[in-house]
């Protein structure tokens, strides 16, 4: 009788836990979050998803609003990132951290908007990812501001009165930057000597490229791409004793963890960026220590940007009532409205959004010295 009374005793306990559990489940407003966590895109979506899981265990740890992130691997492709999007939503996703990349992304968001999913991205910076799409919100900065704000910036700081430009012809991302930076240099003054393009068809030798910015006089050569094919860049430019300024966007993030890399060959490089490590403030320095703690590395700007866009959609939900009850549809709704309101202090700046999706915040530039990003201005 007595082993009895213990089997249904830890039966009952069992059951308890089982519906405890199942209840905090069903407690969770999930968050999905698709991006290139496999193939030659890896650091931008694995830093998405590192920075936001970072943020999703803070705010899990102080009581009330639950989340959950749903991560899928979509390898900067725009099938497979549809692929994922749908995935995520099979899961129960409410709403969306993505995606990462800006070719996957365009193709998502115009899925996302046909099925009334709310999505917030990190990193994907063309203005197509959110034209005419009233659910498409972005923590980036947009292209155009990119390409505008590094003219500017060359031009206040004096770094050139010659400028090179080496971009990507088949990339939205390249294109629409390199589109901005030449209309606000013309407005500046400033001269573009040489303009280079290539393909990602045809990224394996930057010989040509390189030279036209040697043989035009190019004092700094601007780079609107994306780390890998950066890398092949400097390293032809060491193997022809080419030593201009080097000044990139977002895109270059990364370039200190591929694989292979001789480091050395980034150092004086600059690029625009709103996250900058090496930042003083209590909570950059948790977030950098935190995530290094876990991974071995220092954070780049797309898990900062990750990072302050769980908080975002955390601020979000908290103003609009949703809760893991909320269909996705309803919550596209209230997200649109909240997002009009609220005001985020994120490691990126402090961020308000338009209508249009768009974020207001201020970018800062960092220069690689000693294989690390610091900022511009120390």
């Amino acid at each position: 009788m007595k082993f009895r009374k213990l089997v249904a005793a830890v039966l009952a306990l069992a059951m308890a836990m089982s519906l405890c559990a199942f209840a905090s489940a069903e407690d969770t407003i999930k968050i999905g979050m698709s991006g290139p966590l496999t193939g030659g895109a890896a650091v931008y979506g694995l830093a998405v998803e590192r920075g936001a899981q970072i943020a999703v265990d803070e705010i899990n740890a102080l009581g009330g609003v639950q989340l959950e992130l749903l991560a899928e691997d979509d390898e900067n492709d725009a099938e497979k990132g549809i692929n994922a999007f749908n995935t995520l939503l099979d899961k129960g996703a409410q709403m969306m951290l993505g995606t990462v990349t800006t070719t996957p992304c365009i193709a998502v968001s115009a899925e996302a908007y046909a099925e009334r999913v709310f999505m917030l991205t990190p990193s994907a910076s063309s203005t197509k990812v959110i034209e005419g799409k009233d659910n498409m919100y972005q923590v980036c900065f947009t292209d155009p501001a990119q390409g505008s704000a590094s003219a500017q910036y060359i031009v206040d700081n004096a770094l050139a009165t010659k400028v090179g430009i080496i971009y990507n012809s088949g990339s939205d991302y390249s294109t629409g930057i390199t589109q901005t930076f030449e209309e606000k240099a013309a407005e500046l003054g400033l001269e573009i000597v040489a303009k280079q393009a290539f393909t990602s068809d045809d990224n394996s030798d930057f010989s040509v490229q390189v030279a036209a910015m040697k043989d035009a006089g190019a004092e700094l050569v601007f780079l609107p791409i994306y780390y890998t094919p950066a890398s092949m860049i400097l390293k032809q430019a060491a193997s022809v004793g080419y030593e201009p300024t080097f000044f990139g966007v977002d895109g270059m993030d990364g370039i200190l963890s591929l694989e292979g890399f001789d480091t050395s060959l980034a150092e004086g490089v600059m690029l625009l960026t709103p996250f900058s490590a090496d930042a003083e403030d209590e909570k950059t320095q948790k977030f950098v220590s935190t995530y290094q703690n876990l991974y071995g590395e220092v954070p780049n700007q797309f898990a900062a940007d990750a990072y302050d866009g769980i908080y975002a959609l955390y601020t979000a939900i908290q103003a609009a009532g949703i809760t893991a009850e909320t269909s996705y549809a309803d919550a596209c709704d209230l997200l649109i409205a909240a997002f009009q309101e609220i005001t985020v202090e994120g490691l990126t700046g402090t961020m308000t959004w338009v209508s249009t999706g768009e974020v207001t915040k201020t970018p800062m530039a960092v220069v690689i010295k000693n294989g690390v990003y610091v900022s511009a201005t120390k």
